[in-house]
């Protein structure tokens, strides 16, 4: 599919790129982007030649938010509708069934920060920097705070969300809203080397591992164990999991069915 706000490509390593492709806006939200942003995700979900997404921005930041520009004259029940339009990406990342990296340079703001902090891992540059920062214009990120809130907890949270900072790189991994910090000239390597290590996996197993997190995440403790247990149950069965161990067992890469 061909998009306008957005790059998409796909790699023999199994790893496809979704760019967020408005540089001079860096990476501003608009519209049409939030919707493409969707597509491409659910598209490489279907892909069978994608195991592991990489989310990027182009230029010199991640995503410094909502574009402001679209903001004005919009009423109560509009702007529930394009704010949740702008949102639905923090969604289908976590519903869709293959493993999201965030690669955060520059500015990672407001919705900027929330995509990071829904993407199932992030990596990012040490001159990156990350904040919830519409209450510094009479507005705030209560949607972007809760896949952030999932990440670093209630108070740091509360503190980004209500004081609208900006936080540096090294304290955003202290707080666990990004896995890996790295320099700057080496963070598209070390990104693609991370995804594409998490592409050799077996898809079935990695797949099978994000969805059963993500369901398990809300339910009682003893009720997503036994949950947990099930899964791996029915995972053992599969074709990947004695492939798996065969390969082990002759010093072999393993050959997995593709999903």
């Amino acid at each position: 599919m061909n998009y306008e706000n957005i790059i998409t490509n796909i790699g023999e390593d199994y790893v496809g790129e979704v760019i967020l492709n408005r540089p001079k806006q860096w990476n501003a939200f608009n519209t049409p982007m939030a919707g493409e942003l969707d597509s491409a995700l659910r598209e490489f979900d279907m892909d069978r030649n994608v195991r592991v997404i990489l989310l990027k921005g182009a230029g010199k930041a991640f995503c410094v938010g909502i574009d402001v520009s679209e903001f004005p004259g919009k009423t109560a029940l509009e702007y529930r509708d394009w704010i949740g339009h702008m949102g639905k990406a923090l969604v289908t990342i976590s519903r869709i069934s293959k493993p999201v990296i965030a690669q955060v340079q520059g500015v990672a703001a407001a919705i900027g920060a929330g995509m990071t902090a829904a993407a199932d891992l992030a990596i990012a540059s040490e001159d990156a920097t990350f904040g919830l920062t519409a209450i510094n214009v009479g507005l705030n990120c209560i949607g972007p705070a809760v896949p952030v809130a999932r990440s670093v907890g209630r108070k740091r949270t509360l503190e980004l969300l209500l004081y609208g900072e900006m936080i540096k790189a090294q304290r955003a991994l202290e707080i666990g809203l990004v896995n890996r910090v790295v320099k700057r000239d080496e963070l598209d390597q070390s990104a693609r080397e991370w995804a594409a290590t998490l592409a050799r996996k077996s898809p079935l197993a990695v797949q099978t591992a994000k969805k059963a997190f993500y369901a398990a995440a809300d339910m009682e403790y003893f009720t997503s164990l036994e949950y947990m247990t099930d899964i791996l149950a029915r995972l053992c069965t599969a074709e990947d999991s004695k492939e798996g161990i065969s390969a082990f067992m002759e010093k072999r890469d393993p050959l997995w069915k593709e999903r």
